[in-house]
């Protein structure tokens, strides 16, 4: 009869520790994301760049179910145009971006299986924007019977490389499946403006789609 006992205190035991866990895991104010997807250029920027790349990683809190904030660290390579390289001279370019920025969110359903979302803040931008040339690099390599020996392979010579850091904004939305791991996939659009200054700013927009904690 003890042993029964003890073994429906166990059963109750680990029951309600496994439900708090749970509810714990359920009630969890701490969030964290990370995603990829692909970049759009639009407006003057668009006339200048290409469609990229983007990945993005944030952390943040929920101060009630449906506020919160994210910390956000974004990346953006984008290459510039063949019209541009024409009109500039040069055979090849890009513009790198990546950003730090602070972004309240809010939720319209929060602890459904599909919520969506609205996002944005301000935060700094590092811009980044090198013009290239295709070029050959000389590396050693080894052979048993010719022993070390110069090699060419293919490389980039940057031509002409600009760096600024400057302040920007952004404003987006995105919806987020559940799942039974307490994750959701996410899906997401965010409208970025960063001001150079002299009324010149660059303008994209990421689509990232990833997983969020």
């Amino acid at each position: 009869m003890k042993s029964h006992l003890k073994s429906f205190a166990l059963s109750i035991s680990v029951a309600a520790v496994s439900c708090a866990v749970a509810s714990a895991q359920e009630a969890s104010k701490f969030t964290f994301n990370a995603g990829v997807g692909f970049t759009q250029p639009v407006g003057n920027t668009g006339r200048r760049l290409d469609t990229g790349w983007t990945l993005g990683l944030g952390a943040g809190y929920n101060f009630v179910p449906r506020v919160g904030a994210m910390l956000q660290f974004d990346y953006t390579s984008l290459g510039i145009n063949s019209t541009t390289l024409n009109n500039e001279g040069f055979p090849g370019g890009n513009v790198n971006i990546w950003d730090f920025t602070l972004d309240p969110v809010v939720h319209v359903s929060p602890h459904a299986s599909f919520d969506t979302y609205i996002i944005g803040g301000v935060g700094i931008y590092h811009r980044n924007q090198e013009f290239t040339a295709p070029t050959t690099a000389a590396v050693t390599a080894f052979d048993p019977f010719f022993g070390f020996y110069q090699v060419g392979v293919p490389a980039t010579q940057v031509l002409s490389s600009f760096t600024v850091y400057k302040p920007g904004v952004n404003i987006g939305a995105g919806v987020a499946f559940g799942s039974k791991w307490h994750a959701k996939f996410y899906g997401e659009a965010r409208y970025h403006k960063l001001f150079l200054g002299n009324d010149r700013h660059t303008d994209y927009i990421p689509v990232t789609f990833g997983v969020r904690f």
